[in-house]
């Protein structure tokens, strides 16, 4: 990337209820770095936390900063066939923001199953 210019990047966030998970790629796709909440805590039950995505956008600040990248693409993802995205995606693109990252577009990359495998149970189904 050259210097002096605005360089710009893709983040990935997959935020489940769980944990949290924020990839930094070039608009080539090539990971910068990944962070996640694991990373940050000891704690299994605190990885989901909106405080611990704070912890995550800051390291991902100083990955940025070595690149000189200050324009994010942003992409959302949440758990396959849950009702959303969960409670560290906002986080982070909340304390990214506040330190002065330009965010060009938000989008939301959750997969919604569509039919699937034939569940078990035959035809009258399962009886209990």
């Amino acid at each position: 990337m050259a210097k002096g210019e605005d360089n710009t990047a893709i983040l990935n966030i997959y935020a489940s209820f769980n944990n949290t998970i924020a990839t930094l790629t070039d608009l080539a796709g090539n990971t910068i770095g990944r962070i996640s909440g694991g990373q940050i805590t000891k704690h299994d039950r605190m990885r989901a936390n909106p405080t611990i995505a704070m912890f995550i956008a800051k390291r991902i600040q100083d990955a940025c900063r070595d690149y000189r990248i200050n324009t994010l693409y942003v992409r959302m993802k949440g758990k396959t066939g849950a009702t959303g995205v969960g409670p560290g995606a906002h986080a982070i693109v909340r304390t990214l923001t506040k330190e002065g990252f330009t965010i060009l577009n938000i989008a939301e990359t959750t997969a919604i199953p569509r039919g699937g495998p034939k569940k078990k149970g035959g035809r009258r189904g399962r009886r209990v």
